[in-house]
């Protein structure tokens, strides 16, 4: 891998990478890279979704306490850019925005119920067009789903 480019330029570093593996199922891609010591563990995750005609590209850096997630409808734009987390004592959730965009934008929500459905700290990069339910429900089903089969999934 040393020297050689992918088409994820910028999100490998073959210093760090210890696991690389690339499958092609369908019209889905997953790359999927796990860093070592160096890095505590992080964990990189990028794929594409074809869902009802809307292409869905998702990145997904697991860090050991906090999940950062790029949601791309369509495009490869980064977004707008959200961060949410519980709060103490009555663990609510608390959303702001970062870059672009408002608290009551698409992402905001997805960030928001990714926190309570994961138990993490989110941040969220999300370039879904705004009054499109469908395309945010279908998003955050397909994200939630890949984070299930990582292990993310709060215990009730």
């Amino acid at each position: 891998m040393a020297g050689k480019e992918s088409e994820y330029d910028g999100v490998l570093d073959s210093d760090l990478v210890s696991v690389y593996s690339l499958k092609l199922q369908d019209q889905t891609t997953h790359l999927s890279t796990t860093a070592n010591g160096a890095a505590g563990g992080l964990e990189i995750t990028c794929f594409s979704e074809l869902v009802d005609d809307a292409t869905f590209h998702f990145q997904i850096i697991c860090f050991p306490k906090q999940i950062y997630a790029w949601i791309g409808c369509n495009s490869t734009k980064f977004g707008d850019l959200y961060a949410a987390a519980s709060t103490r004592p009555s663990n609510t959730v608390g959303v702001t925005s970062i870059l672009g965009g408002s608290s009551d934008n698409t992402g905001s929500g997805i960030a928001r119920r990714l926190v309570l459905k994961t138990g993490l700290n989110i941040v969220l990069a999300c370039s879904i067009p705004k009054n499109s339910p469908m395309l945010e429900a279908n998003a955050e089903k397909k994200l939630m789903e890949k984070l299930i089969s990582l292990g993310y999934k709060q215990p009730r």
